[in-house]
């Protein structure tokens, strides 16, 4: 079995910084891709930034230059460090893996993290 943990969201007001984690465990032979998604209020999920096992970044539109995704990996953990937030940053922040378990290759999502920018 396979968990995703996330952690570090909260509030903060406009301009602030949060950094947001997501530990992973179980029989994971090995992470192919960790990335973020996150769903906006009243609004579909959608990718915020994507790294590949050899560090290969991809990020949304909206959030480059803002934000910075990383990953250690002989944790199996990803990081999105997230920097000059803004009102339209506020959603449910999900962890995403694409893990190979017991020879598949699979995808496996966390519970999400709350992330609120107001003033």
């Amino acid at each position: 079995q396979v968990q995703l943990v996330e952690s570090g969201g909260g509030l903060v007001q406009p301009g602030g910084s949060l950094r947001l984690s997501c530990a992973t465990s179980g029989s994971i032979f090995s992470i192919v891709a960790m990335g973020w998604y996150r769903r906006p209020p009243g609004k579909e999920r959608e990718l915020v930034a994507e790294i590949t096992r050899d560090g290969r970044t991809n990020y949304a539109d909206s959030v480059k230059g803002r934000f910075t995704i990383s990953r250690d990996n002989a944790k199996n953990t990803v990081y999105l460090q997230m920097n000059s937030l803004k009102p339209e940053d506020t959603a449910v922040y999900y962890c995403n893996i694409w893990a190979t378990v017991w020879g598949q290759t699979l995808n496996y999502w966390g519970q999400g993290t709350q992330v609120t920018v107001s003033s």
